[in-house]
């Protein structure tokens, strides 16, 4: 009789929060077509807090290995699969070691976060011919692919502009500025970290390639500059702190039972606070950021982020010659504080505190409108779990293989270099003033994917 394919073998490299959707895959609903059998973490007190929450749930930990020996690793242990869930400045020297020892590389959001990131990426995926996958979520949300459904049926005609605004609220955006994110040597900014997901989008959406990039923005809401215009006054270093000083702005790891075991009891380890004071001076990312972008297609993009909004969402335009499409997602409504002004992320869970008449809904909204004819929605399907629904789709892709998918989910490390480059030269037009051809970017093999001929 036949014998059963071998699962492949994973090895995963950081452990911080993100890291558990994977490792929940890995050791629950997917264990039986993975096998899990090594991690590493710059903090071995964070290990320690997952092998205690593995061994809980009657599961086998993987062996550790040291950071910066993913090589010997990949060797070791028969590697066949690295995930990277390390800070973003350390994704391109994780996904090289792995390709360079023989392993496939599945990598968060961004790819890298310089052009020398991905020079090194490509060169090693030439070399090696290795697999890079890069997780975009959001292409899995149902309401995003029902958007591309209605942009790829013709619907509207040719794409010819798109505005897409992104809303990040004073729960999750304040949270960019409290972390290593807050460094723009980390994380490139939220150009890079956050926005190439939304690059990804319009990229999949309109099926073609960016090709100049014109950026503004600046750190306007965070940081000690700001806040001191706005008249505040001197506040504590972190929030887990019992200072009369803290405010909504401020996370108490306390009161987070994951966040208290995974960064507060091991901060001792490497010095990391999780819980840093948004309006600290030294942040160097912005919170405030427009770009113009054109696409080979002939499309272009206004897109706007903001990180201090009141309320959590996106509102997507896409005009074509035939008509018009709007998306408008609301993730959360508000932004609320209880009793103590600790900050309500789930409202539902203290209905007293909300105001139902003036409360934004939560829900999601697909209008399609012809030209001469009246609009119509377009009905999304339900989705369940984080990112509207995309995590467990994409990780059964990850894990068990994608079905057929004629609008291309699955997104490849060609995608990660297309959806990251916006922001390289979204970076760069912010330090010059000026719009930045996306040819001018030096990167390697990988220029290649970019050069498609505008058209009119």
């Amino acid at each position: 009789m036949p014998t059963s394919p071998t699962p492949p073998r994973y090895a995963l490299v950081g452990t911080g929060s993100r890291a558990q959707m994977y490792i929940d895959a890995m050791t629950g609903i997917h264990a039986p077509v993975c096998e899990f059998v090594a991690w590493s973490d710059t903090n071995s007190g964070r290990l320690d807090v997952h092998e205690r929450r593995l061994r809980e749930a009657g599961a086998v930990p993987p062996v550790r290995f040291a950071p910066d020996e993913v090589t010997e690793a990949v060797r070791e242990h028969r590697i066949d699969r690295v995930i990277v869930t390390t800070p973003d400045v350390t994704h391109a020297d994780v996904v090289v070691a792995a390709l360079e020892a023989g392993a496939d590389a599945l990598v968060e959001k961004p790819l890298t976060t310089t052009e020398d990131g991905v020079r090194r990426i490509a060169e090693a995926v030439e070399r090696t011919g290795r697999r890079v996958t890069v997780t975009f979520n959001y292409r899995y949300s149902p309401r995003n692919t029902a958007l591309k459904q209605v942009i790829a049926s013709g619907a509207i005609g040719r794409v010819t502009s798109v505005h897409y605004e992104w809303l990040l609220d004073t729960a999750h955006g304040a949270d960019y500025f409290r972390r290593w994110h807050r460094y723009k040597e980390n994380s490139g900014g939220l150009l890079i970290h956050k926005s190439s997901h939304h690059f990804d989008l319009v990229n999949w959406w309109l099926d073609s390639v960016p090709t100049r990039v014109f950026a503004s923005g600046g750190l306007r809401f965070y940081g000690a500059a700001a806040a001191a215009r706005r008249g505040l006054g001197p506040r504590p270093e972190r929030g887990t702190t019992d200072s009369p000083l803290r405010d909504a702005f401020s996370l108490d790891l306390r009161r987070d039972p994951w966040y208290k075991a995974l960064y507060l009891e091991n901060e001792h380890h490497d010095g990391y606070r999780r819980d840093q004071d948004v309006f600290d001076p030294g942040i160097t990312i912005e919170d405030n950021l427009s770009l113009v972008v054109d696409y080979a297609s002939g499309a272009s993009m206004t897109y706007a982020l903001n990180a201090h909004s009141p309320w959590e969402g996106y509102v997507i335009g896409v005009n074509g010659t035939e008509g018009r499409a709007e998306l408008t997602v609301v993730e959360r409504g508000s932004v609320t504080t209880d009793a103590d002004g600790h900050v309500i992320t789930d409202p539902s869970a203290h209905p007293e505190l909300v105001v139902h008449d003036s409360e934004r809904p939560v829900g999601e909204r697909l209008v399609v409108q012809r030209h001469f004819e009246q609009a119509r929605e377009v009905p999304i399907p339900q989705g369940q779990g984080g990112h509207g629904g995309g995590d467990a789709v994409l990780l059964r892709d990850v894990f068990v293989g994608a079905d057929e998918d004629p609008l291309g989910h699955a997104a490849s490390w060609q995608d990660g270099v297309r959806s990251v480059v916006v922001g390289l030269a979204g970076n760069r037009s912010l330090t010059t003033g000026n719009a930045v051809p996306l040819h001018r970017l030096d990167l390697g093999p990988a220029a290649s994917l970019i050069t498609a001929t505008p058209q009119p």
